[in-house]
């Protein structure tokens, strides 16, 4: 896979955005590493990087202030839908996410919204067992001391 075309899917709200913005780093069949500004100015962080594990299902994000420190890891759920033809890559979020904070404190956060999602029908069951599977495998990555294996990928 060489720079594809990045899509942003959201389930709540319903939305499917171009990351235009963003510069791929580097690209191959098990990550994709990119550089980011926020796409609205936000108080709380101003940009970072992300590696997404394309076999694992999930998005590993360093939200970074304006002075480039660390803000926290945010770990989203997700899913991708990758179009050879025209070399685009739909990142759906799956709604179940981690925080993971400098001082080590980890928070799991929206599994609220995967329920609402399922009692909406804007997922299903499949869906909601891939999510938790991926959220799973995650945190048992966080809790056994290595996150820093998926960090590594990320530029300080």
């Amino acid at each position: 896979m060489t720079n594809p075309i990045l899509y942003r899917r959201r389930i709540i709200p319903d939305e499917c955005i171009l990351l235009k913005g963003d510069e791929i780093l580097s690209a191959d069949e098990d990550r994709i590493v990119t550089k980011w500004n926020t796409l609205k100015p936000r108080a709380d962080f101003h940009h970072g990087y992300s590696c997404y594990f394309l076999k694992e299902g999930f998005k590993i994000s360093r939200f970074l202030r304006e002075d480039g420190s660390l803000v926290y890891w945010y770990c989203d759920i997700v899913d991708f839908d990758f179009r050879k033809l025209t070399n685009e890559l739909v990142v759906t979020d799956l709604l179940a996410d981690v925080i993971v904070c400098p001082d080590g404190f980890v928070k799991v956060v929206d599994l609220d919204e995967l329920v609402t999602a399922l009692d909406d029908g804007l997922i299903d069951q499949d869906i909601l067992k891939r999510a938790l599977l991926c959220l799973d495998k995650l945190l048992s990555i966080v809790y056994a001391g290595k996150f820093g294996e998926l960090t590594k990928y990320l530029p300080k």
